[in-house]
């Protein structure tokens, strides 16, 4: 069953901070107002990302009381771009680097069969609980899945550009909106009994998978960072099916709605003709043009396994504790034993 959903009309969030405090309170007046300076921000914390998401949802379908004219104005970009560039040096300190991308394609491709991670420990011994927090988190990301990815579609040319288009038809569904990857996950939502509504979790999703989102974003806006998207978005389809797979099994086991499981899927499927996409129609054709991109295109994948690794190691020491993953919002929807 396909959950309709309406037009996304979500309230501006709950700060985190002083600076999204500030972004907050500023959306709430008329562009053209002054606008705060960062500050000393921690670069992967909880007030930076959720200031910098909400900068960036103006791109995407903005808020309820928010002005239009906000997604433009001079100051609040000078804003994003001060944050935006405090994570991303502090990802480009804190991976490798290089120009290997064989070396990193095919340590994509020969991880271990079955690596420790919230996945494994959802098919193995996870809770029902468990797994819905799990849906919480991710729904920041699949409600996006593939729009960023959009961005850079006029940034590539020839076979790259036709390749990558080729995956982007799959994720909006083949044409038939029912289809559509984010309209899938609406549905998973509603199956484990959760809120469909887009980034209704919002406020209790804490910053590692902000960050991940984000980065999104990042790489999607700028098209300095065209190979860094290349590079994140190989990463996700050509990990997809294995983890995938996994969340089937979990799934299964868990005796959880047939929507829930239509959704992995469906990633176990198409993902897996996508990897080759990605490597030899979107990478091949990019790297043969534009040589040049080689480090940002292995910058891309290197910062998408550092945030992936860094949720993993959030959720599961969260799980261990025996609490929950979430952040505790008094009042605000909860995604786990509600």
């Amino acid at each position: 069953m396909t959950v309709t959903t309406d037009a996304p009309s979500q309230e501006l969030p709950r700060p985190r901070g002083e600076l999204s405090h500030a972004v907050v309170e500023l959306l709430r007046g008329t562009p053209g107002r002054s606008v705060p300076r960062l500050g000393p921000a921690d670069p992967y914390g909880e007030d930076l990302h959720l200031a910098l998401h909400t900068c960036y949802e103006l791109h995407y379908h903005g808020f309820v009381p928010v002005d239009p004219g906000w997604e433009w104005d001079p100051g609040l970009l000078g804003l994003r771009a001060a944050m935006e560039q405090r994570f991303q040096r502090a990802l480009c300190d804190d991976v490798p680097g290089g120009a290997d991308l064989d070396a990193e394609l095919d340590h994509l491709l020969v991880t271990p069969a079955d690596p420790a991670g919230p996945i494994r420990f959802l098919r193995d011994d996870g809770e029902w609980w468990q797994m819905r927090e799990y849906f919480v988190h991710r729904s920041i990301y699949h409600h996006k899945e593939a729009d960023p990815y959009a961005w850079v579609i006029p940034r590539l040319r020839g076979q790259a550009k036709a390749s990558l288009v080729a995956v982007e038809f799959d994720e909006f569904g083949g044409g038939r909106g029912e289809r559509v990857h984010a309209q899938l996950y609406a549905d998973l939502l509603a199956g484990a009994g959760l809120n469909a509504e887009y980034l209704h979790y919002l406020d209790v999703v804490p910053a590692p998978m902000l960050a991940l989102v984000n980065m999104m974003s990042l790489f999607g806006l700028h098209r300095s960072l065209r190979g860094a998207l290349v590079g994140h978005f190989a990463t996700v389809e050509i990990t997809s099916p294995p983890g995938s797979q996994r969340m089937v099994e979990a799934l299964r086991r868990l005796a959880a709605d047939p929507a829930c499981v239509r959704f992995y899927r469906e990633h176990v499927e198409a993902d897996a003709v996508h990897e080759q996409v990605m490597r030899t129609g979107v990478i091949g054709s990019l790297l043969a043009h534009e040589p040049h991109l080689t480090e940002s295109v292995v910058f891309g994948i290197q910062a998408t396994n550092l945030l992936e690794d860094r949720f993993a190691d959030h959720v599961l020491e969260s799980w261990r504790a025996g609490r929950s993953s979430l952040r505790d919002v008094e009042g605000g929807p909860r995604g786990s034993r509600d």
